[in-house]
């Protein structure tokens, strides 16, 4: 009786660590989107401030203002937000791998059409010039 109530508490604490582990990833894409779209509203507001003729632009970091060049700022910027893609889509693959472990822990099949990925641009072009001709 011992032996069975300790095997049931350990699958208990597994599945529970791995609805943990998914639901930390997916609180994190959420947390990165969120910045990525600052990141992006921030690489408007840059394009859209073109008009007025200052050449440094003040970029907050933590609690403070720093005035930077323009370009400087959208180069930062714009190496964030290839960070942040890359993040994300790694978040995405993991999570992918955590939700199928958690699904296998409870005794479900693995998620059928889960692992299917977007196209790229490039292909998306490739096939559109197959159906011009």
């Amino acid at each position: 009786m011992e032996d069975e109530s300790q095997r049931i508490l350990k699958y208990l604490t597994e599945v529970e660590e791995a609805a943990e582990d998914v639901l930390s990833d997916k609180q994190q894409i959420v947390d990165l989107d969120v910045k990525r779209n600052r990141n992006r509203e921030a690489l408007n507001a840059l394009r859209d401030d073109s008009q007025q003729s200052e050449d440094k632009v003040k970029v907050c970091f933590g609690n403070m203002f720093i005035k930077l060049p323009k370009a400087t700022t959208k180069q930062m910027i714009q190496k964030d937000q290839e960070q942040l893609d890359k993040e994300i889509s790694d978040l995405r693959k993991r999570l992918k791998a955590r939700v199928n472990h958690l699904n296998h822990l409870q005794g479900r099949p693995d998620l059928v059409g889960y692992n299917l990925s977007p196209l790229t641009s490039d292909e998306i072009k490739a096939i559109n010039n197959l159906l011009r001709r």
